[in-house]
C-alpha cells in the first residue's frame, strides 16, 4: 500500500499560490517553467532578515517590486506581467472556491484579494509613470497599453454591426480587473491614464464611416464614463471643448474627444474629411443595376449600425448628464456646438468651417432619445418649458433668429419692460419660488405637474444667474439640433434629388443634340454628366438609408414637434377660436424656425409611405387652422403657405397613411375655419415683401387651388363655403375672386403667348436645311430655349386650368359677388377675353401636335368658359350681366357667341347649357344696342361727369381725401381690391375713406334727365 502523501501546511499553500500568481521564486530549485524568476537578492535579504524562504502575504509587496525592477531575461514587460498576475490571481481564486476548510479558504481569499489589489495599484503604477520600471517590450506604442483589454472587454457586446475586426490583438482582460482599476483610486492618478484612454479610442473613429469599426471604441467609451471617475476626467479634457481663436463647428467635429464618434455617418461629407469605407461605393454604385434584395440588406445594414450608434452615443450622454458633477459640462459642450454651427441654417453652408451634416443628423438622433421621458402621450411635462429661455439664456445664441411675429425693437421694447415691471415684493417669494421647482425637478418624473405655462419660473441661482430646468434646456436644444440637422438634411436632400433631375434633363438635351450634330465636346460633356449622376445617386440612396428608412427616427421627431405646436398653442391661451385680438410677446417672441421645422417635417414624413401610421395628427391640424389664416399671429406670409403644403400632402390618396383620411371631413376647427383661413391667404399672399412674390403666389395658389377643389366636393365644406360668400360679400371673399381672376387672365395669357412662340421655334427646327446651316452653338441655344417655353407652358397652362375650374365650379352655387358693381364688368372682359381666343379668328394659331403633353385642353377650357357665363346669366335677377358683356370693347364680338355654340354642339356640351348660352348671346346684343341708343340720347358728355380713368359716365362719384380727385365708386373700389392706395398720389386708401360726392351726383342725374326730355321733344 503506497503511502500518502504529507498534507502541506497553510504556509506552504500559500507560497504555491503566490509562486503562481507571480511567477517568482526565492528558492533556486531550476524550475520547469521558465516564466518563473528567482529572486535571488530578495531570497538573501531575507535569510539575513532570519525568515523562511517562503512567499507569504507580508512578502507579497516587496518581492511584486523587485520582480518589476529587476533585469531578468525574458521577462514579460510590466503590464502583460501584472495583467497576468491578475489573471493567475483569478484563476486560483476559482480553484480555492471548493476548499472544505471554511477558515482556511477564508485566509486564502484575502490572500489572493490582496494579490489582485497589488497588481491593479502597480498596474496604475506603471501606466501612470511608464519609466518607473524597466521595460523591455520592443513593440512600444503611443496606445496605452490599456486600450486593447478594455477593447476586449466590451467585445461581446458588439453584436456584428459596425464591430469590424477586434482591435484586441487577441489579449483578453481578466473578469474584474477594469472594474477594480477604475473603481478604487483618486482623480489625479487616474486621470493622465484615462486621458490617454479618450485621446486613443477618438483616433480609433476619426474619418470611420457607419462601415467601419466604431462600435468596439464606442463601447469602450460608454464603459470609461460608466465611472465616476472617468466621466469626471473626460469633461476636464482640454479636448473635451477644444479651445483657440479659430474655433469653429468642423473644429470641435474633428479634435473634440466626442466629435468623431458623433462624425461617423453613412451620409455624404467633403471630400478633405471623408471618412472609410466609403458608404456610397461600397453599398450603393451602379444601384440601377443591383438586385432589389441587395439594396435592401444596403439600407437594412446602415439603418442598423445607424441605431446602434445613436443608442450608444445617446447612453454616453445620459450617463455624463445623470452625474451631478459632469452634468453642466455636457450641456456646455451641446451649446458650443450649436452656437459654432449656427451658419449651418444658411442656405450655402461653408463645409470648412461647419461640422458635417452626418454629425448633426446623429445628434439630432441622440438629442430625441434625451427628450423621449418628456414626450409622453399627455405631454404632461410641457410646463417645465419656460418661454424666458429664449432671451435670457446664456447658453444658446438664439435672440438674433428671425421671431414669429416681432421684430428685434418690439423684443428689446418688451425685455425692457419685463425687467422694469420685477417688483421688490416679488423678489422676496424667489428664495421659497426655488426650492419649491428644485423639488419638482427632482421628482420630474411624476405622471402629471400642472400649473400654466407662463407662470413656471426658472431658477435663479446664488450668483443671480438665471437656471433653468434640464427638460427646459434640452427642448430648446433638440430644436436647434433639429434645425441645424435632421430638417437641414430634409432640404439637403430634396436640393439633390433636384439636381439629378437637372442633370438627367440636361444629359437627354445633350445625347439629343449629339443624334443631331456630333462632337467630341459633347461626348465629353455627356461622360461627365453620367459620372455625375452616378455620384449623386449615389448619395441620394445614403440618404434614403440613414434618414427616410429610420421610420422610429421620424416618428420621434414628430412627437416632439407635437410638443412644440401644443406648447406654443399654450402661450395664446391653448386651442380654441377665435384668436386673442392680440398675439401675446411670449408667443410672438418665439424663433419662427420652430414652427417651419415642424411643417417641414410633416411634409417630408407625408411623402414616405406609413411614416405618419400611428401619429397622432389632430394637434398640428388644430395648429395649421388656427395660424394659417393669422397673420396678426405669424407674420410670415410663406411660413403660413408651407402649412397649405402640408395639408395638401394629407389630401385623400396623396398621403401614404390612413390617418389622414379623418382630418378634414370629421374635425370640428376644420369645418368651421379651414375654408375662411384658405381664403384669407390667398388674398395675403399677393403681397409678401419679397423681390419674387409676383411669382411665388401663382406656386401658393396652386395649392391652396387644389385644396379648395377637393373641399368643394365635401358637403359641410361647401356650405361654409357659401356663408363665407354671403358674409364676406364685399370682403374677403371679393378680395379673393378678384385675385382669382386676376391670376386666371395673367396665366392663360401667358400660356397662349407661349403658344405662339413655340410654335416660331418649332418651325425653324422642322426646316432640316436651314437648321443644319446655323452653328452649332445657336442651335445648342435655341433648342435649350425650346425646352425651356415647354416647361413654361406646361406650368401655367396647369395653374390656369385650375383657377378656370375654381371659377366654373363657385360659379356654380355663388353669384352675388361676381355680380357686384366693382366686379361684373371685369368678371364680363375676362370671360370675352377667353373666349375670344378660344373660337376667334386666331385659334387656329393655337395649334399643337401634342396639346396633352403642355396640358393645354381647348374643349375643356371653352366649356368651363360658358358654364361661367351661364351660372352667371341664371344668378343675374338684375339683368346687368349682358350689358357688362358689351361694355368690353377690346373682345366682346356678337359673332363669338354663335361661333362657340357651333363648337359646343360638335364636342357633345349640354344642350341646355348650350341654348342658355346662345339665350344670353342674344341678351348681350340688345344691351348693345341700347347702349348705343343711350350714348345717342346722352350726346357730347361734360368732362366733369366722366371718370378720369375709364372716362365712362359716371354714376357714384366719391372723393378720393387725400388727392381730393373725384371718381366713380366701382372704378375706384375694383383699383382697391388689387391695391390699397390712392391711384394719384399713392397715399393709402380704403373703400370706407371714399367720401360721396352728392352735389356732382345730383347734377349727372340732371344732365342725363334733361337729355332725355331733350331726346322725346
Amino acid at each position: 500500500m503506497a503511502s500518502q502523501k504529507p498534507r502541506r501546511s497553510p504556509a506552504e499553500i500559500e507560497d504555491i499560490i503566490l509562486k503562481k500568481i507571480f511567477l517568482v521564486t526565492l528558492i533556486d530549485s531550476m524550475e520547469n517553467d521558465s516564466r518563473i524568476v528567482y529572486l535571488e537578492m530578495t531570497a538573501a535579504e531575507i535569510l539575513s532578515e532570519g525568515k523562511e524562504l517562503r512567499l507569504s502575504r507580508d512578502l507579497m509587496e516587496r518581492v511584486l517590486i523587485d520582480r518589476l525592477s529587476g533585469n531578468f531575461t525574458s521577462a514579460e514587460p510590466p503590464f502583460n506581467y501584472l495583467i497576468g498576475c491578475y489573471r493567475r490571481a483569478y484563476d486560483e481564486g476559482k480553484k480555492i472556491a471548493n476548499m472544505k476548510d471554511k477558515v482556511f479558504r477564508s485566509e486564502m481569499e484575502f490572500v489572493i484579494r490582496q494579490a489582485k489589489k497589488l497588481a491593479v495599484s502597480y498596474c496604475r503604477i506603471h501606466l501612470g509613470n511608464p519609466d518607473m520600471f524597466p521595460n523591455w517590450d520592443v513593440n512600444k506604442s503611443n496606445v496605452s497599453p490599456l486600450l486593447p483589454l478594455i477593447l476586449s472587454e466590451v467585445s461581446s457586446l458588439v453584436d456584428g454591426f459596425g464591430g469590424g475586426s477586434s482591435s484586441g490583438g487577441g489579449v483578453s482582460c481578466p473578469p474584474g480587473f477594469l472594474e477594480e482599476f477604475f473603481r478604487d483610486s483618486d482623480f489625479d492618478s487616474l486621470d493622465p491614464i484615462l486621458k490617454q484612454l479618450f485621446e486613443d479610442l477618438r483616433g480609433n473613429v476619426l474619418k470611420v464611416s457607419a462601415l467601419g469599426n466604431f462600435q468596439q471604441p464606442l463601447r469602450a467609451l460608454l464603459l470609461l464614463v460608466s465611472f465616476p471617475v472617468g466621466a469626471k476626467c473626460l469633461v476636464n479634457h482640454l479636448w473635451w471643448i477644444p479651445k483657440g481663436a479659430y474655433l469653429n463647428g468642423r473644429v470641435i467635429e474633428m479634435t473634440s474627444i466626442l466629435g468623431p464618434f458623433f462624425h461617423v455617418s453613412a451620409l455624404p461629407d467633403h471630400a478633405m474629411f471623408k471618412s472609410q469605407p466609403d458608404v456610397g461605393q461600397q453599398c450603393f454604385s451602379e444601384a440601377s443595376t443591383r438586385r432589389p434584395a441587395d439594396l435592401l440588406s444596403s439600407f437594412s445594414t446602415i439603418k442598423t449600425v445607424m441605431n446602434n450608434l445613436y443608442d450608444g452615443l445617446s447612453e454616453v450622454l445620459r450617463c455624463l448628464l445623470k452625474n451631478a458633477e459632469t452634468r453642466e459640462n455636457v450641456l456646455e459642450y451641446l451649446g458650443e456646438v450649436i452656437n459654432k454651427n449656427s451658419s449651418r441654417a444658411h442656405i450655402q453652408v461653408d463645409p470648412i468651417s461647419c461640422a458635417s451634416s452626418g454629425m448633426f443628423v446623429n445628434l439630432s438622433a441622440v438629442m430625441l432619445r434625451l427628450c423621449e421621458p418628456f414626450l409622453d402621450a399627455n405631454l404632461t411635462k410641457r410646463d417645465k418649458i419656460d418661454p424666458r429661455y429664449v432671451f435670457y439664456s446664456t447658453r444658446l445664441d438664439l435672440r438674433g433668429l428671425t421671431a414669429l411675429h416681432a421684430s428685434s425693437e418690439e423684443v428689446a421694447e418688451w425685455l425692457g419692460q419685463e425687467h422694469a415691471g420685477t417688483t421688490d415684493a416679488s423678489r422676496q417669494h424667489v428664495d421659497a419660488e426655488n426650492r419649491l421647482l428644485q423639488s419638482q425637478e427632482a421628482t420630474s418624473s411624476g405622471s402629471n405637474i400642472g400649473g400654466p405655462l407662463l407662470h413656471n419660473k426658472p431658477l435663479a441661482s446664488c450668483s443671480g444667474k438665471t437656471k433653468y430646468t434640464f427638460i427646459c434646456e434640452c427642448f430648446f436644444m433638440t430644436a436647434r439640433v433639429l434645425n441645424l440637422g435632421l430638417l437641414k438634411a430634409f432640404s439637403d436632400f430634396r436640393h439633390l434629388v433636384q439636381d439629378i433631375s437637372r442633370c438627367e434633363d440636361t444629359l437627354s438635351s445633350f445625347r439629343s443634340m449629339q443624334g443631331q450634330a456630333p462632337s467630341p465636346q459633347l461626348e465629353l460633356d455627356i461622360a461627365r454628366l453620367e459620372k455625375e449622376i452616378e455620384l449623386y445617386s449615389q448619395e441620394k440612396l445614403c440618404y434614403e438609408a440613414q434618414i427616410l428608412r429610420d421610420g422610429e427616427l421620424l416618428q420621434c421627431a414628430l412627437s416632439f414637434y407635437r410638443l412644440m405646436v401644443v406648447w406654443l398653442v399654450g402661450l395664446v391661451g391653448g386651442f380654441k377660436m377665435p384668436l386673442p385680438s392680440t398675439c401675446p410677446m411670449e408667443f410672438a417672441c418665439m424663433p419662427e424656425h420652430l414652427v417651419e421645422d415642424a411643417m417641414e417635417l410633416l411634409i417630408f414624413a407625408s411623402r414616405i409611405p406609413k411614416a405618419l401610421d400611428g401619429v397622432v395628427l389632430d394637434d398640428f391640424m388644430n395648429f395649421i387652422i388656427m395660424f394659417m389664416g393669422s397673420p396678426n399671429f405669424i407674420r410670415n406670409p410663406y411660413l403660413r403657405a408651407k402649412m397649405v403644403e402640408v395639408l395638401n400632402c394629407w389630401m385623400p390618396g396623396r398621403s401614404g397613411s390612413s390617418v389622414t383620411a379623418t382630418l378634414f371631413e370629421g374635425h370640428q376647427l376644420s369645418l368651421e375655419y379651414l375654408v375662411r383661413n384658405l381664403l384669407k391667404l390667398y388674398v395675403d399672399i399677393e403681397f409678401t415683401g419679397s423681390h419674387t412674390q409676383f411669382y411665388d403666389k401663382f406656386n401658393i395658389r396652386h395649392n391652396i387651388a387644389e385644396l379648395l377643389e377637393y373641399l368643394w366636393q365635401v358637403p359641410s365644406h361647401r356650405n361654409a363655403w357659401r356663408q363665407i360668400a354671403r358674409e364676406e360679400e364685399k370682403g374677403v371673399y371679393l378680395n379673393f375672386l378678384n385675385f382669382l381672376i386676376n391670376d386666371s387672365i395673367y396665366l392663360l395669357d401667358e400660356s397662349l403667348n407661349k403658344i405662339l412662340e413655340l410654335k416660331e421655334l418649332e418651325a425653324e427646327m422642322s426646316n432640316t436645311t436651314e437648321w443644319e446651316r446655323r452653328p452649332a452653338q445657336e442651335r445648342q441655344e435655341r433648342t435649350r430655349l425650346f425646352h425651356s417655353q415647354e416647361n413654361i407652358i406646361r406650368i401655367d397652362m396647369k395653374l390656369a386650368n385650375e383657377d378656370v375650374t375654381m371659377l366654373a365650379f363657385t360659379s356654380e352655387q355663388i353669384t352675388a359677388p361676381f355680380l357686384l358693381p366693382e366686379m361684373v364688368e371685369r368678371v364680363a372682359s375676362m370671360l370675352n377675353y377667353f373666349l375670344l381666343q378660344l373660337v376667334g379668328p386666331q385659334r387656329k394659331s393655337l395649334t399643337l401636335k401634342d396639346p396633352e403633353k403642355y396640358e393645354f385642353r381647348p374643349k375643356q377650357l371653352l366649356k368651363q368658359i360658358v358654364n361661367i357665363y351661364v351660372h352667371l346669366a341664371r344668378g343675374d335677377r338684375e339683368n346687368i350681366f349682358p350689358a357688362a358683356i358689351t361694355k368690353d370693347g377690346r373682345s366682346y364680338n356678337e359673332q363669338l357667341f354663335s361661333a362657340a355654340a357651333d363648337v359646343l354642339q360638335r364636342i357633345g356640351e349640354n344642350p341646355r347649357i348650350i341654348h342658355e348660352f346662345i339665350e344670353l348671346g342674344e341678351k348681350a346684343k340688345v344691351a348693345a344696342s341700347e347702349a348705343m341708343d343711350a350714348e345717342a340720347v346722352l350726346g357730347e358728355i361734360p368732362d366733369e361727369f366722366l371718370d378720369p380713368i375709364q372716362y365712362t359716365l359716371m354714376k357714384d362719384p366719391v372723393i378720393l381725401p387725400s388727392s381730393r380727385m373725384t371718381i366713380d365708386r366701382p372704378v375706384i373700389q375694383r383699383h382697391l381690391l388689387s391695391d390699397s392706395t390712392d391711384p394719384f398720389n399713392r397715399s393709402h386708401l380704403t373703400s370706407e375713406m371714399l367720401i360721396p360726392d352728392t352735389e356732382l351726383k345730383a347734377k349727372i342725374e340732371e344732365f342725363i334727365r334733361s337729355q332725355g326730355l331733350k331726346k322725346r321733344t
